[in-house]
């Protein structure tokens, strides 16, 4: 886990690029009937937007909730990892799909009912997306660059 302000906001991003892609990617599948090859690309054009609209709204929020929720000092580290995944897509699934919705799903008059079906549609998906593999995925991730820059800066 990030341990000052700088790692912090590496962590965050590298979190918000494996999201936000993976979830425009299964956003884009269920528009277009199935998962292609073309969807990977057709992704990177929505990830700019989704990811900085994501980074500015994940920011502290889901770490200060998750906070609340698990003390830990007194309970194991990892329940502190798995409230801060659980805060962060109860809070960035209805915001994103919301975003997603007036952004680029063309609602129109149906956008109450667009957005709670994009909700409903992207809430398990991201649930297991970061518990199981995002999360997992990233923390190796940072882990081994934090190693490699420590390696680095001894052998500097």
């Amino acid at each position: 886990m990030p341990k000052n302000k700088v790692q912090e906001v590496v962590f965050t991003g590298m979190m918000v690029l494996v999201m936000v892609y993976a979830m425009i990617c299964y956003n884009i599948a269920l528009s277009t009937g199935g998962m292609e090859n073309r969807v990977f690309l057709m992704a990177l054009g929505e990830l700019p937007v989704m990811a900085v609209l994501a980074f500015v709204l994940v920011g502290k929020l889901a770490k200060r909730k998750a906070m609340q929720l698990v003390n830990p000092e007194k309970e194991n580290p990892f329940h502190l990892v798995l409230a801060i995944s659980v805060v962060s897509v109860l809070w960035m699934c209805p915001l994103m799909s919301l975003a997603a919705t007036i952004l680029f799903r063309h609602a129109g008059r149906q956008i109450i009912a667009v957005w709670l079906q994009t909700t409903a549609l992207n809430f398990p998906m991201a649930l297991c997306w970061q518990l199981f593999f995002a999360g997992p995925l990233v923390r190796f991730l940072f882990r081994q660059g934090m190693k490699c820059a420590v390696k680095l800066r001894k052998n500097a």
